[in-house]
């Protein structure tokens, strides 16, 4: 129940228009069709919301379809249903991803396929795509079809240049390269194929066959129209938004470990969340994870809902090139004033500032300020949501500006407040959307800062999500204080669990494990039958990769001793007679280095909690004269000249930041953000684009916003060391390391601290942690570890690099361990 002591009158009033405009135009059957689907959720135990538009609407608050009540945003019922419009409303609404497809089939199951259906999708060539399909159709040979591929790098980039294509090796003179460059370049952003929607359903009372084709789609007990999104919109048919949300997954697995039952029972506005938001400490909270968002934190300085409302929208592509950031930002911190020339938009945006941040604002200057009808608003609000076709909103320009100055507003402020909006054509949140947002943002956060265990045991459980990998997740709760424990067969469920304020790691971190395997071994543990002769009941598969992440230390073996014994367990015939016995004593192994631990580490996990790779190679000489990431943050002053290397977690090119390209890279001690300026990048693109090692020369750039420091290194040189990590497996325990690199991984107490990190990137092609290579090009003299400027050399065209197995074991003298 939304007001079990009665609503507001205002909502009251509110609540009794919307109803009337739902009556008039026929709509209540729509409504109670979501209600419907909401209800089967709520009752089966899955977390749900719906947002965008429809967060416009009391009805679907006091429905429970929405979670964030109309009381504390500014509603605007013509953004969600108008009666000028005539067309039906659109509601989105989010579910767990892990079990959406339980609501999926309950949709066919209710209303049967004959009536629901999902609608189709059209999938545009993208460089990609088009120069493998092009390839595949000229018979050109698969390397070479990768290495046309792997040259689209981001949109606006010359695709396919000759100084790229010779820098991959290839000849751009060869005439049936150019045939296929240029038949690909004709191919990008034309139509490809047919798909399914990501959740749009279409509902009918009559039978949908009769009017459109309904076909199977590639997923089981999934079917689907050939009609898109725009074909039932002029078509004026109903369509309900079934959508995925993988913080709503994770943000249940967490209330299953602490007890909690829903959305509505976090604690509303408490001042330990937005402390920990203020100082960017947000690392897997909902929507403010990303760089730009962390680094926004502390400027905006959000302190009650509303801001957090602020604080989603404000880091988007229309903000930003509508040049409403910063003004914005210094009439907050009080370095400019607010001017508002009319009361009318004073009502409008007061509560940005003046500085339209929302789609419902540009409506509604568009209403009040302009004398827009809502039917030529919503005109707009279309306009400003169509971002891939840029130039939409321009048409616009004579009827608002005209409209304002003939209510008395100066052309220049009209014009002004037109290329503010105008920036919404490159996408930006409607206030709605972006309340709804803001409160999964707030219990995400509240979740963090109170119960961090159990979150980064949900995050973990809820993968693959979110901005980060399960590494630096791994780390970020390090850093909170939270021991974490690895994946063992005596204690490990499928999931990750909290063992008395402690995280340990699930069965489900082991690459290649099944859910399956891990319930076999729940059961032998309940029976408290955990040895080696009842898991030889398991397949050999199960027991290797139990062995190659070292998950049956507890049994007395380790790594290699653990692997031989499964291979013989194995060997032996199956036994009427119950579980084999434990085959005989492994022999003498060869005692595994330190490094070679973290390699395998990462190689059955993607993370170590032993040391990081950057810990073990500090002591290498490319990395002479580095510093640690900590130790730049606490010594070197603004404009210093520094050197780093770490593991590149982030690569960023955002459209908004017209060329410029943000890192984030790693090392044993914490983090470095690096910025480099379009000038540097086609200079150093292939280390960009490639390298998971990153060597840095560049001058730190230090601000300060209000007590919080923000550092940057504005790079001048990288270089990809992303060979050296061939050499983590031959490396002496971690006190061969140099003196200095240990003493910056100290924590406060002097406790030696190991963080985890993963050596992918979501943008690479390798999405493995540990691919090793040979390169001669390491050894050279100490003037020339890392030239200033690289030369491009040619390379020969090479095929996709393979999985890497396991090294073999090196001979030695040693006893196992």
């Amino acid at each position: 129940m939304r007001y079990p002591g009665g609503a507001p009158a205002a909502i009251t009033a509110t609540i009794r228009r919307e109803l009337d405009l739902i009556a008039q135009l026929g709509y209540a059957r729509y409504f109670l069709t979501v209600n419907d689907i909401v209800g089967f959720a709520r009752r089966q135990g899955i977390l749900c919301q719906g947002r965008g538009s429809a967060a416009n609407s009391a009805v679907c608050y006091a429905l429970g379809i929405t979670a964030v009540d109309p009381a504390e945003i500014d509603l605007l019922f013509e953004r969600f249903v108008s009666a000028e419009r005539g067309e039906p409303p659109d509601i989105d609404v989010d579910f767990e991803h892990e079990r959406r497809e339980e609501v999926i089939q309950y949709i066919y199951g209710r209303y049967g396929r004959a009536r629901a259906a999902i609608a189709a999708a059209v999938i545009h060539y993208r460089p990609r795509s088009a120069i493998r399909d092009v390839g595949k159709a000229l018979g050109l040979e698969a390397a070479t079809i990768e290495t046309l591929a792997a040259q689209s790098w981001n949109p606006g980039d010359a695709l396919w240049s000759d100084e790229r294509l010779r820098e991959a090796g290839l000849d751009p003179a060869s005439p049936d390269l150019r045939r296929a460059i240029g038949l690909a370049r004709e191919l990008v952003d034309l139509p490809r194929h047919l798909s399914q929607h990501v959740g749009g359903f279409v509902l009918t009372r009559t039978r949908l066959d009769e009017i459109v084709p309904v076909g199977p789609a590639a997923m089981a007990e999934r079917s689907f129209i050939e009609w898109d999104k725009d074909d039932i919109d002029a078509l004026g048919l109903m369509k309900v938004d079934v959508l995925a949300l993988g913080m709503l997954t994770c943000i249940r697995k967490c209330f299953a470990l602490l007890g909690i039952a829903d959305l509505a029972d976090v604690p509303r506005e408490d001042p330990r969340v937005y402390d920990m938001l203020c100082r960017g400490d947000a690392l897997g909270v909902f929507q403010v994870e990303s760089r730009a968002q962390m680094n926004m934190l502390p400027r905006l300085r959000p302190r009650t809902f509303y801001d957090l409302v602020i604080e989603v929208a404000i880091v988007r592509p229309g903000p930003i090139q509508g040049d409403m950031v910063h003004p914005y930002l210094r009439r907050r911190n009080g370095l400019e004033a607010t001017n508002m020339p009319s009361p009318a938009l004073r009502a409008v945006l007061g509560k940005t500032l003046g500085v339209p941040l929302f789609q419902e604002q540009a409506m509604r200057i568009a209403i009040e300020a302009a004398g827009f009808t809502p039917g030529e608003a919503n005109e707009l609000r279309r306009a400003m949501a169509t971002f891939r076709s840029p130039g939409a909103i321009e048409r616009f320009f004579t009827r608002m500006v005209e409209g304002m100055v003939a209510r008395g507003h100066e052309r220049d402020f009209a014009e002004r407040c037109f290329r503010q909006i105008e920036g919404f054509g490159t996408y930006g949140f409607p206030e709605s959307h972006a309340a709804s947002f803001a409160h999964l943002v707030y219990v995400s956060a509240w979740l963090k800062c109170h119960h961090p265990a159990e979150f980064a045991a949900a995050l973990l459980n809820s993968q693959p999500m979110g901005f980060y990998q399960p590494a630096q997740i791994v780390r970020d709760a390090r850093e909170h204080g939270i021991a974490v424990r690895a994946a063992d067969v005596a204690a490990s469920a499928w999931d990750c669990t909290v063992e008395n304020g402690a995280l340990r790691l699930g069965l489900r971190m082991i690459r290649g494990f099944r859910a399956d395997w891990a319930a076999r071994i729940d059961a032998l543990r309940a029976e408290r039958r955990i040895g080696l002769p009842e898991l030889a009941s398991l397949p050999k598969a199960t027991l290797e990769a139990l062995a190659e992440a070292g998950a049956l230390r507890s049994l007395g073996m380790g790594r290699r001793t653990a692997l031989w014994q499964a291979g013989l367990v194995d060997n032996a015939p199956p036994s009427p007679l119950g579980p084999l016995s434990c085959p005989a004593a492994a022999p003498e192994l060869p005692l595994m280095q330190h490094g070679e631990h973290v390699a395998a580490d990462y190689r059955a996990t993607g993370l170590s909690l032993r040391a990081h790779p950057l810990g073990l190679l500090r002591s290498h000489p490319r990395l002479r004269g580095t510093i640690t990431c900590k130790d730049m943050d606490e010594r070197v002053q603004d404009g210093g000249q520094v050197r780093l290397a770490g593991l590149v977690t982030v690569r960023q090119r955002p459209g908004s930041a017209k060329g410029t390209v943000f890192i984030t890279i790693e090392d044993e001690t914490g983090i470095a953000n690096l910025i480099v300026w379009p000038a540097r990048v086609e200079a150093l693109r292939q280390e960009i684009v490639s390298a998971r090692l990153l060597g840095v020369r560049g001058r730190v750039q230090r601000g300060v916003e209000r007590d919080v420091t923000i550092v940057h290194v504005l790079v001048d040189t990288l270089a990809d060391l992303s060979p050296l990590l061939d050499r983590l497996d031959r490396l002496d325990p971690p006190e061969a390391a140099s003196e200095a690199a240990v003493k910056g991984n100290r924590g406060r107490n002097g406790e030696q601290r190991h963080e985890a990190v993963i050596f992918t990137d979501a943008q690479t092609e390798h999405n493995h942690p540990l691919i090793f290579i040979q390169d001669n090009r390491l050894r050279g003299s100490e003037d020339n570890l890392w030239p200033s400027h690289r030369q491009p050399q040619k390379m020969q065209p090479t095929k996709p690099c393979p999985k890497p197995r396991a090294r073999r074991c090196r001979q030695s003298r040693q006893s196992a361990s």
